[in-house]
């Protein structure tokens, strides 16, 4: 397995930095502190050039809030945006594409040209195989939480060897327990702890038909027996090996007579679907965008539900979306090209 050296120079890189500040700042221009940055570029850019050589960065501290995600709470840690975010832009730009040769193709969180949409393509086109009749579906509880330091220490080092490199590393790593979910490396760092564990579920069990978005699994067989010896053997490879748990409703179930909840969707043999939560935020959102749209621009209410239809067009919510979306609402979407929609 080959390792890399000579990288901590590539992240030092005044380029490299200036680089990071420019895709850091992305949605995110109005921000104080960014501004602020924005305003004194070079003295920023140039310090964090100097403190990384220097080794005197050290990781902030942490802003701590909670906040719900589809009916569920997460616990979010946000870093300032001078240096620490653009301190892991540095990175991952050097970084990334060492890690990504790691990745298995049918892994879709946080990976360039990839994503729920690429997912919901590869399913949609797998589950409609003669062969597939069973699914095999799970979660890892509290998974970013969980993730030992010690562990995902040892991963990297099985892909880098610069010195420095993995002393930053680390110093990022122990700065909270587990992951934390916010930091814009812990998406990277998620996916390394189960790179390898993709590469085991697909060449030593011989799941074809595996796809993973970060902690959640969906596995695709013939043989509802063959899932729950996968099943067992993956849930003992992810205890002994990454100290991790399964949540306890996982699932076996025929295709049959039952679809697939995954991603936003819930996929059958011959059509998609858009996940009941879903309708209702959008039915709220609609509702919202009508009570306001008199006071607002043509390109601000497309803005509104522009998201939605991103997520309708991959699935058969042609009805859906007429009957929700009131007649003067569809022409302004119309005009703006919202058109494309599976009926």
């Amino acid at each position: 397995m080959k390792r890399y050296n000579n990288l901590f120079s590539k992240i030092c890189d005044i380029e490299n930095i200036r680089l990071a500040h420019h895709n850091a700042r992305k949605g995110k221009t109005t921000y104080g502190e960014v501004k602020y940055v924005d305003r004194h570029e070079e003295e920023c850019l140039l310090a964090i050039k100097k403190m990384l050589e220097s080794g005197e960065y050290k990781t902030s501290e942490y802003t701590v809030f909670v906040r719900k995600f589809y009916d569920k709470e997460r616990t979010i840690y946000k870093l300032p945006y001078y240096p620490d975010r653009i301190v892991h832009h540095c990175i991952v730009q050097v970084l990334s594409p060492i890690w990504e040769k790691t990745f298995i193709r049918n892994t879709f969180s946080s990976i360039k040209n990839r994503g729920i949409h690429d997912a919901v393509k590869r399913i949609k086109k797998d589950i409609k195989n003669e062969s597939n009749v069973y699914c095999l579906k799970l979660d890892i509880k509290k998974f970013y939480p969980s993730v030992d330091h010690d562990i995902l220490k040892t991963i990297l080092r099985k892909k880098i060897k610069d010195t420095k490199v993995l002393q930053l590393l680390d110093s990022i790593i122990d700065s909270a327990e587990g992951v934390p979910i916010g930091n814009y490396l812990s998406q990277f760092f998620g996916n390394l702890y189960l790179t390898y564990f993709d590469h085991y579920v697909k060449e030593q069990l011989q799941c074809k038909f595996y796809y993973r978005y970060c902690d959640d699994i969906v596995i695709l067989h013939s043989d509802k027996d063959f899932l729950h010896r996968v099943f067992a053997k993956i849930k003992l490879r992810l205890n002994r090996n990454l100290n991790l748990i399964i949540k306890k409703n996982y699932q076996i179930f025929p295709l049959a007579k039952r679809g697939i909840d995954f991603l936003g969707y819930v996929f059958y043999k011959h059509c998609t679907y858009i996940r009941k939560e879903m309708k209702q935020r959008y039915k709220k959102k609609i509702a919202l965008v009508l009570h306001r749209h008199k006071f607002m621009k043509d390109v601000d209410v497309v803005s509104g539900v522009m998201s939605y239809f991103g997520w309708f067009k991959y699935a058969n919510a042609y009805h859906l979306w007429r009957s929700y979306t009131d007649s003067y609402l569809q022409n302004i979407l119309f005009d703006h090209g919202c058109t494309k929609l599976v009926v």
